[in-house]
């Protein structure tokens, strides 16, 4: 695994939680993942292809994404609505897009999907033969954890 793949996309993560929501996310321990990713009450996949290709999972809990959506909004958010559904998708589209503006700095060509959202607990995500550095960023409203799998086209 090369850092300089994974470095901007923990980079963009911390600095969009910064300047969007106003908070220090603390990355908490870092590990290799290789069996399915199970995923949790809320999960954005975002798919990369290009020089880099592989997918960026962001996932947190229902309690963590309405603290979220209600600091976004300046208003109390009870509910994980449709317009809390599209603030947390921006949010992953945000930080992707800054990691691709990041990766293209340094060299890499790379697109990103559109953000695809899975809402529901445990369901298996497959990234084959890809192994997913998970990185846990701890913030005041709760954990927002990356999963990235990713590697250099061939």
């Amino acid at each position: 695994m090369r850092v300089e793949l994974f470095n901007p996309f923990i980079i963009a993560a911390g600095e969009v939680l910064n300047t969007e929501l106003g908070v220090k996310a603390k990355r908490g321990a870092l590990h290799l993942d290789k069996s399915d990713y199970i995923s949790q009450d809320i999960t954005v996949l975002i798919s990369l292809i290009g020089d880099i290709w592989g997918v960026v999972i962001i996932s947190l809990q229902f309690d963590t994404a309405i603290a979220i959506v209600s600091h976004m909004l300046g208003e109390e958010v009870t509910e994980f609505s449709e317009l809390a559904q599209s603030g947390i998708g921006e949010l992953g589209n945000v930080i992707s897009g800054r990691a691709a503006t990041k990766l293209a700095e340094a060299g890499y060509d790379t697109d990103i999907s559109v953000p695809t959202m899975m809402v529901g607990q445990g369901s298996r995500i497959s990234t084959f033969d890809i192994d997913r550095l998970i990185v846990p960023l701890e913030t005041e409203f709760g954990v927002v954890r990356l999963a990235l799998a990713l590697r250099e086209s061939s």
